[in-house]
């Protein structure tokens, strides 16, 4: 398949208007999840709709769709970090004044992940510009997988400006990521 970048329209859904999406872009989750490193199944896909499920009633809860059509092509969705958040659990060697959040210091990116034939074109880069447009927050975050297959996002994230932090395991039994921040400059005057 084909496919060039001007085909490609983007929205941007917040708090209810997220709510309804999920089916809109589960068949590109899949398809870009069962994919290496992931290899995800029905099992992780459960997990994957239980966490979305909870992440869009929380407040500030965005959803960026690319479409080609009617086709959903791409998507990213992230969220403020809560006070209580276990975001940062894990990753050795922060200090509590980094790991200290608010509610409004940290926007995390939950998932961005486009489809094959359209990956190396900037859908990435613009999903991820439009999740964070008008955000005023310090700092961007996302965790990666560190395996090769994950090599064109890491280079994505690295020259988007994000720096790693260090590695974590979210779960015991799940795989290991490394996580990146991105600071966001703040308006001077």
């Amino acid at each position: 398949m084909t496919t060039t970048p001007t085909a490609v329209t983007y929205g941007l859904f917040e708090g209810q208007r997220a709510v309804g999406q999920l089916d809109t872009f589960m068949p590109a989750y899949e398809e870009v999840y069962a994919e290496p490193p992931y290899r995800e199944g029905p099992g992780d896909v459960a997990l994957f709709v239980t966490h979305y499920q909870a992440h869009v009633q929380r407040p500030g809860m965005r959803l960026a769709l690319a479409r080609d059509g009617d086709e959903v092509v791409g998507f990213a969705y992230g969220l403020p970090l809560a006070a209580d958040a276990a975001w940062w659990h894990g990753v050795p060697g922060l200090h509590e004044d980094f790991t200290r959040e608010d509610g409004a210091r940290t926007f995390a990116v939950f998932e961005l992940a486009v489809r094959k034939p359209w990956r190396r074109s900037g859908v990435a880069g613009r999903l991820h510009a439009l999740l964070r447009d008008g955000l005023a927050v310090e700092r961007v975050t996302l965790a990666v997988r560190p395996e090769p297959e994950a090599k064109p996002a890491q280079s994505a994230y690295a020259k988007w400006g994000y720096r790693e932090v260090g590695p974590v395991r979210p779960r015991e039994e799940g795989p290991a990521y490394t996580v990146m921040v991105l600071d966001v400059p703040q308006p001077t005057g």
